[in-house]
């Protein structure tokens, strides 16, 4: 009997069968057998280098093994429950009972198309807006875009970067004009830091800008500040950039509205912080937990009382990691970026419509993003549990480790003088540059594969057309070097040059296709082939050629046919595979197309060629 309840207690529930458990060493033999018959592993090599051949690299240079174990843990012991201080498993002890906060974005519109999309959204189940005051929609405009909207039950998140004043004196006009007590979470939304790192724009009084519009907040019961750090993300900058420069400009405005009188704990309660969920999903749910524990640190440091030091986040998924190529991929980018944004434990989530990086979205991407936070908290129930990964070794060892790496940011940036002096001499920017370059490396090599894109194009697919979006923001794409070529695709194709039949030239014939046409590149194939005489039967004079097919093959007749093939007009020869003494040598071909050669690099020489 349980005491002082009268019911029997439940028996322990066995999660594992009879047998003897598997050790760290069962584990190393299997995977190191498998990475032999892959030819990752040799067999003179110990099993133990598993680790070394399944572990990656962040871009914040963080090891993340293949699997988490109990000693990745770390010795700190368990982690304090949801709703208490440091936050990282949540800032709420409970779930809301609808779930997360599903935010959708408005901007670049006229006030009449504004209201049209937030009613739809509304009704299509949003619970609020955030609205982006610029470009046709003036400060004057906003009440205007928001008749109809029941202010006091779905919350309006501003971001204003010319005029943070000016919207959030019409927003708490609106609202005294309507005599309405605003949503819980509503934002006034300056961020002039943001705005600036964003624009390159001259510094702005910010001080003053954030005295006025606190004092507006304090006065309408709202909150005042949002500290954007994807205007970091969309420069191209790493996770534990990202949060550094958040923790950055989240303390230099709460040193701001301190100096001008408001108690620490009141301070911190005017902010909300903004972050980028990613296709990376293991990555997106540490950052939001470590973004929570960091910013209690920093609360805790300015003497905030824990109950302050919760951090408010808003989650929106990347623009970054979208293309503008075969963009309804993007809708299962962003479905990734949701899920794990919600599990990472963010107040509000905001999912782009797939089509948003063509300028206005259409009707089908508005709702299909809106949807997809419904079918994720409602029927998929995501949002049911609190940290559904707390106590993965895996999860808790990355989120440590990104909180090392994003500190150790936070550090250098007020080693610097503090975020706007980072910004005003270029190390920031700089910093976030190289970090974009060396993703950018992966990209081109397709380490980072970019589905429709780099890897799976679909080069005869229409691109859709959009109308043009005035607010939209400067994003580096993560695809971009690859979506330029896309932009000028070329006319002369490369003659695929198949040996054999179609069963033994389809692999490589097909790698090479889907590499061409990450390029913008056509080709034709030669269909099967029996030898020389046949191959040369189907060429057509194409300056550049692709030899395709098996080592055998190669090995058989591939110099021949090289050799053949130039005779006959070919300029440039390039080889599906590695050149070699099993294929063919080095000195016969001019180019090679295999896995890990730099994919950008390739397709500009042949489209060089081609010209």
């Amino acid at each position: 009997m349980t005491p002082g309840t009268g019911a029997v207690a439940p028996a322990p529930v066995a999660l594992a069968g009879e047998g003897t458990p598997a050790t760290r060493a069962d584990w190393e033999h299997a995977a190191a057998a498998v990475l032999r018959r892959a030819r990752r592993l040799t067999d003179a090599d110990p099993d133990t280098d598993v680790w070394a051949a399944l572990t990656t690299t962040t871009l914040d240079d963080i090891a993340v093994p293949p699997l988490g174990t109990v000693q990745d843990a770390g010795a700190a012991g368990p982690l304090a429950a949801p709703g208490r201080f440091p936050y990282t498993r949540g800032r709420l002890a409970t779930r809301p009972a609808h779930g997360w906060d599903i935010r959708c974005h408005l901007g670049g519109l006229t006030a009449d198309a504004t209201r049209e999309a937030a009613l739809l959204d509304l009704e299509g189940g949003v619970t609020s807006l955030w609205l982006t005051v610029g470009g046709p929609l003036s400060p004057g405009d906003v009440g205007r875009a928001l008749e109809g909207v029941l202010l006091d039950l779905a919350p309006v998140v501003l971001d204003s970067p010319a005029d943070p004043i000016g919207a959030a004196t019409a927003l708490t006009d609106l609202l005294t004009a309507r005599g309405l007590t605003p949503a819980p979470g509503t934002n006034l939304g300056a961020d002039p830091i943001g705005a600036r790192l964003r624009a390159g724009s001259t510094p702005t009084d910010l001080a003053q800008t954030l005295a006025a519009v606190a004092a507006l907040a304090r006065e309408h019961g709202t909150l005042a500040v949002v500290v954007d750090a994807t205007a970091a993300h969309d420069l191209g900058a790493s996770d534990g950039q990202e949060l550094g420069y958040s923790l950055a400009v989240g303390a230099t405005y709460l040193r701001a509205l301190t100096a001008a009188g408001w108690p620490v704990d009141e301070a911190l309660a005017l902010m909300e912080f903004r972050y980028a969920a990613t296709v990376e999903q293991f990555a997106t749910i540490a950052k939001l937990r470590a973004a929570r524990r960091l910013w209690a640190r920093v609360a805790e440091l300015s003497q905030a009382s824990p109950e302050a030091a919760a951090q408010r986040q808003h989650a929106v998924t990347s623009r970054a990691m979208t293309s503008t190529r075969d963009p309804y991929v993007n809708m299962l980018r962003t479905t990734v970026a949701a899920f794990a944004a919600g599990v990472g434990g963010a107040d509000a989530v905001t999912v782009l419509p797939f089509d948003a990086g063509l300028g206005q979205p259409s009707s089908l991407g508005r709702r299909n993003a809106r949807n997809t936070s419904s079918l994720l908290v409602w029927e998929s129930h995501v949002a049911a549990v609190l940290d559904p990964v707390g106590g993965s070794y895996a999860i808790e060892r990355l989120t440590d480790d990104l909180a090392q790496a994003a500190w150790a940011e936070f550090v250098r940036i007020e080693g610097d003088g503090g975020v706007e002096a980072s910004i005003d001499d270029g190390s920031l920017v700089a910093r976030i540059a190289e970090v974009a370059g060396r993703r950018d490396d992966d990209v081109a090599h397709r380490r980072r594969p970019i589905t429709g894109l780099s890897e799976f194009p679909n080069p005869g697919e229409p691109v859709l057309e959009r109308a043009a979006d005035p607010t939209a923001l400067p994003v580096r794409h993560y695809g971009w070097a690859f979506e330029q070529l896309r932009d000028e695709p070329v006319e002369v194709p490369v003659f695929l040059a198949t040996l054999g039949t179609i069963a033994a030239y389809t692999a490589r014939a097909t790698f090479a296709t889907n590499l061409f046409g990450a390029g913008g590149v056509p080709v034709v194939l030669s269909g099967p082939t029996d030898g020389v005489e046949s191959l040369l039967a189907a060429y057509d004079g194409q300056p550049v050629v692709c030899l395709c097919g098996t080592d055998a093959a190669y090995a058989q007749y591939g110099a021949e046919a090289v050799d053949a093939l130039r005779a006959a007009g070919a300029r440039w020869v390039v080889l599906a595979g590695r050149p070699g003494p099993r294929t063919v040598a080095a000195n016969l071909v001019d180019d090679h197309a295999a896995v890990g050669v730099n994919a950008l690099t390739m397709l500009r020489r042949t489209r060089e060629k081609l010209a």
